[in-house]
């Protein structure tokens, strides 16, 4: 049996995902509830939005609209419309969306850490040859941005055996991981961690921050012969230029990029074809609405019964 159907219709508003899925979805979790994928022109009648990158248009074209919800962890694209209206916006923070997550960042660390990259080189000329393979307990990883994401990561780490410090706008108090915050404690992260994981969210404060700058600033002697970067963040926290750059001048020793500053990253775009990238989609952690849907149905019941909504964002900080 599914979930009682919430009042009035939600819309649907995505680009660059199939928002049908989520339609059939929400009809199979909330029989009879008032869901659309397409607004031609104003619907009063709207009252929820799911949304991804929401056209302009289509935000103006809900006159009723009390709470929106993102389809993703970022919410970013929702800031950037000029048409947003002052209510509540609810980010997804789900168990399966924060593995998923999670399991792209061991991958990566330890793809980096046994040296994968070498080895497929070595596979290509067939040459057999055993490389030294430093412990997980020689490595520590540096994770920026210590919300649900980075503090699930950091706990997956520490159970294989890395060391793990942190970095957060706040300060934290995390088992296992030394914490750093602010700008005062950027420098000392830095100067921890072999590899570094990005799971900073966008805003005006950290756009930009994967910069030359602060590559130049990172760990230099590590077991993996230099720093590595990974990012499965936003791509507006990094400067693409300056990466290729501190990985031509041996700065870093490789990166790992599932984001970036324009999506689809453009054929034309060194990235792709540079020896010590490692470039995925933005499918670190993919969005799956029947994980979702039951969670964003109760939301809306909840509210339509009074009680507080959970995850909000804080338009101050921008997440």
């Amino acid at each position: 049996m599914g979930q009682q159907a919430p009042q009035g219709k939600i819309a649907i508003l995505m680009d660059g995902w199939d928002p049908r899925l989520w339609t059939r979805g929400f009809e199979a979790c909330a029989p009879g509830v008032q869901v659309t994928d397409t607004l031609p022109a104003a619907d009063p009648a709207v009252r929820y939005a799911v949304v991804w990158k929401p056209k302009t248009s289509d935000m103006a074209k809900m006159p009723n609209l009390e709470v929106i919800f993102s389809s993703g962890a970022g919410v970013d694209h929702i800031f950037s419309n000029p048409d947003l209206p002052e209510i509540p916006i609810v980010r997804i923070v789900a168990g399966d969306l924060t593995n998923r997550m999670s399991e792209y960042v061991v991958w990566q660390v330890l793809d980096h850490m046994r040296q994968g990259r070498i080895y497929r080189e070595m596979q290509a000329r067939s040459e057999w040859r055993e490389l030294n393979q430093p412990a997980a307990s020689a490595i520590t990883v540096g994770i920026m941005g210590l919300g649900v994401l980075g503090q699930d990561a950091a706990f997956k780490l520490n159970t294989l055996g890395f060391n793990l410090a942190g970095w957060s706008r706040n300060p934290k108090e995390i088992e296992g991981v030394t914490c750093h915050h602010g700008q005062s404690g950027l420098d000392a992260f830095l100067a921890q961690s072999d590899i570094a994981v990005v799971l900073l969210p966008h805003t005006a404060e950290t756009e930009g921050i994967i910069d030359h700058a602060l590559i130049q600033r990172m760990k230099r002697n590590t077991p993996l012969g230099g720093p590595v970067l990974i990012n499965a963040g936003r791509g507006k926290l990094q400067v693409e230029a300056d990466i290729l750059r501190a990985l031509d001048e041996g700065l870093l020793m490789a990166a790992s990029l599932d984001v970036f500053e324009t999506e689809p990253l453009p054929k034309e775009s060194p990235l792709w074809k540079h020896a010590r990238v490692f470039v995925t989609p933005h499918a670190a952690a993919n969005s799956d609405p029947d994980s979702l849907i039951p969670l964003m149905v109760q939301q809306m019941l909840d509210f339509e019964a009074g009680q507080p909504l959970s995850n909000l964002v804080d338009r101050k900080t921008g997440y």
